[in-house]
């Protein structure tokens, strides 16, 4: 570099810091006031749930509010004992866990062929998928019902996770659309190059490139599969295949006027906690990367 292109550099003014004004400012005193409302309207409940499942049920209708006077840790034993609660959540992971596979393949593998490929009836597969994200569950119920009986998979837990799969399967595609479409033609291409075919670009070289986005949807799904209730309820009666909304709806119900409520808070806490703990894990992830996707 020359003496003179140093000089002119060592002159060049200084970037200006963005100075905010009165409506900055004010836009972001509101939305600082709506965030910390919104924050005590989630997290109050929350921790009354938990400050209640160290109570006995007389702690809890004697004085709702107040701490615990001797912590009650045997409720969470009772939880898991007395209402089956480590059945349930085994039904549930396996349910979730497999469902959750099997539509982050299939709905990588949709999505990629519709973003990368051009072959006739691809705009119309892409618009029945989005289509599918507007048809309301509940109107499904009766169908669903009746295909599953007649495939023999009505009260099974393989029921549950293709009907899981069904439901979840158009919002991975139309998620993972704009991540695929963002994706480099060169390393596709590079890959091809060297020798990889369709299948192995895809696995080894496109599907790692789109991680974030895969990250990001199957934290998505994992929350909605798990909280999941009218499919369980309507397509799963049979009492040993129950999942964990299922199992709290039923403890509730079952135990008419005499409620451990001790207990019930208990199940419930032992529900919110995988999902607390997988979103505070990844939230950087979830974050990160959907601002990463743009739609085309």
């Amino acid at each position: 570099m020359s003496a003179v292109a140093q000089d002119a550099g060592r002159r060049a003014p200084a970037t200006r810091a963005v100075r905010s004004g009165p409506g900055d400012v004010a836009v972001a005193s509101v939305s600082h006031v709506l965030l910390g409302i919104l924050s005590v309207i989630v997290i109050v409940p929350f921790l009354w749930v938990l400050l209640s499942s160290f109570k006995t049920s007389k702690e809890i209708l004697a004085s709702p509010f107040s701490l615990p006077q001797h912590w009650q840790f045997v409720n969470y034993a009772k939880a898991w004992t007395d209402s089956g609660i480590g059945q349930f959540y085994l039904n549930t992971i396996v349910v979730v866990v497999s469902a959750l596979v099997i539509v982050m393949l299939l709905g990588a593998m949709c999505a990629y062929v519709l973003a990368r490929f051009k072959f006739f009836g691809a705009r119309a597969i892409y618009y029945l998928m989005l289509a599918g994200l507007t048809f309301p569950v509940f109107l499904a119920i009766v169908p669903l019902f009746f295909v599953l009986k007649n495939m023999g998979l009505l009260n099974t837990l393989p029921g549950l996770v293709l009907t899981y799969v069904a439901f979840a399967l158009p919002f991975t595609v139309f998620f993972l659309y704009s991540f695929f479409r963002s994706l480099p033609d060169d390393v596709y291409e590079a890959a091809l190059i060297d020798g990889a075919g369709d299948w192995r670009a895809f696995f080894q070289v496109m599907l790692p490139m789109a991680r974030p986005g895969m990250a990001s949807v199957a934290i998505f799904n994992f929350l909605g599969l798990w909280n999941q209730f009218l499919l369980p309820v309507a397509l799963n009666t049979d009492q040993s295949n129950y999942v964990l909304t299922q199992a709290m709806a039923s403890f509730a119900s079952q135990a008419g006027y005499a409620v451990d409520y001790g207990a019930l808070f208990a199940a419930v806490v032992m529900t919110v906690i995988p999902v607390l703990i997988v979103y505070v894990i990844f939230q950087r992830t979830l974050s990160g990367s959907v601002s990463q996707g743009t739609f085309r």
